[in-house]
């Protein structure tokens, strides 16, 4: 017989009873607090059951899975998340919706000390937070733990029926529980899950989703899930952006391209993820170089003023500049406003197109003196070439006259 001392032996039991102990469908060990899944395999007159593994079931009060007329919203095979409330006697005890109807002190304090969301009816504004009403308790919630960004108008919140985590209950005067809830708790839980599902499609070149939640004037934050990245206003198209409300609104749904991934050395920051729109559309100097021809005339908006030229907005997203020496034939121009009017549509001359330096030449003179050459070229004299003799003209006259 090999003897072993203490601490071996204490190590030994112990990995005996986690072999033992109830698992998830994964192989995870469920833990009191755990949010697990399983399908429903049997229902009697006051508990469902449901198989949380092959050897395992737990036990769900059969009122939580019931709606308000009392009509079981489940049948066999149905899949069901719940939290474990307790481990006795090798059951699992779960639950899902506490603080509904007559709720005992130990199933607050269950929740508080497992993590278990609560269930309840915001049902006023007070001074620095609302009332919540919990089936037959009533609980606090501070204004800023009413979501996970500042709450301007909290009265939208009375009536909605929301989940809370309770971050604190104890006895109060009587039979009262006073009972502090957070909802910002349960989002940012909820929002980390999403983040770190996301991560491994945080890849530079992958195509994601996501909806736009914040603008600034150097670009828009997009949020893909949990994860936040940052589209510089320079990515959002091919043509000049003033600012990013000009093309995005807050709430717009967008297809961004991942550029890179910076993690971040602090903790408390999150990685930096830049983004691109442009990334995704097509360049439309593509399309300048095939359709502009030299010689050839264009139209455009004015879109903006430099002392050296005015910069014109032309079909496709991209812009051409006409210098001030190109503005007149007939006069010397010292600023573009002299002429020109920013959003005054205008007829140029292609004078250049220079893909590699993606930039487009144009001139307002070189319209008129194309046009004159051309009435030049269209001009005909009269036939002959000569008026004739004084004897023909005479005879013209006495023609005329008889």
């Amino acid at each position: 017989m090999v003897e072993t001392d203490d601490n071996t032996g204490f190590a030994a039991m112990f990995a005996e009873m986690e072999k033992d102990s109830p698992a998830d469908g994964r192989g995870r060990r469920i833990r009191e607090g755990d949010e697990v899944s399983g399908a429903v395999v049997a229902i009697n007159q006051s508990t469902v059951f449901i198989a949380l593994d092959g050897k395992t079931e737990g036990c769900l009060e059969r009122d939580e899975l019931t709606n308000d007329d009392g009509e079981l919203t489940v049948q066999v095979g149905d899949v069901v998340t719940s939290r474990v409330l307790s481990k006795r006697d090798g059951q699992v005890m779960l639950g899902s919706k506490m603080g509904r109807g007559q709720d005992p002190a130990s199933a607050f304090t269950d929740a508080y000390e497992h993590g278990i969301p609560v269930t309840g009816t915001v049902s006023g504004v007070n001074k620095g937070g609302v009332d919540v009403q919990l089936g037959k308790a009533r609980g606090f919630c501070p204004m800023s733990q009413l979501d996970s960004s500042y709450v301007e108008d909290p009265t939208t919140f009375v009536g909605r029926e929301l989940e809370f985590r309770i971050t604190k209950v104890e006895k109060g005067r009587g039979d009262q529980l006073d009972i502090v809830l957070s909802r910002r708790a349960l989002l940012e839980a909820e929002q980390k899950k999403r983040a770190e599902a996301m991560r491994d499609q945080l890849v530079p070149g992958a195509i994601l989703r996501g909806t736009v939640k914040t603008l600034k004037e150097f670009g828009a934050f997009v949020d893909l899930g949990g994860v936040e990245g940052l589209v510089h206003i320079s990515q959002l198209g091919f043509g000049r952006v003033e600012h990013p409300k000009d093309v995005l609104s807050v709430g717009d749904a967008v297809e961004v391209q991942v550029l890179k991934v910076e993690p971040s050395e602090d903790p408390k920051r999150t990685d930096r993820i830049s983004l691109s729109l442009k990334a995704l559309q097509d360049d439309p100097w593509d399309k300048a170089v095939a359709s502009l021809t030299v010689g050839g005339e264009v139209k455009g908006k004015v879109a903006r003023m430099e002392s050296f030229g005015a910069f014109v907005s032309l079909s496709d997203g991209f812009e051409g500049l006409v210098h001030v020496s190109e503005l007149s034939d007939t006069r010397r121009i010292n600023h573009p406003r002299e002429v020109l009017a920013v959003g005054q549509e205008i007829t140029a001359t292609v004078l250049e197109v220079d893909a590699e330096r993606r930039r487009v030449g144009l001139s307002m003179k070189a319209v008129d003196r194309n046009r004159e050459q051309a009435q030049a070229a269209n001009y005909q004299p009269a036939r002959g070439g000569s008026m004739g003799t004084f004897g023909d003209l005479l005879k013209g006259k006495l023609g005329k006259g008889s």
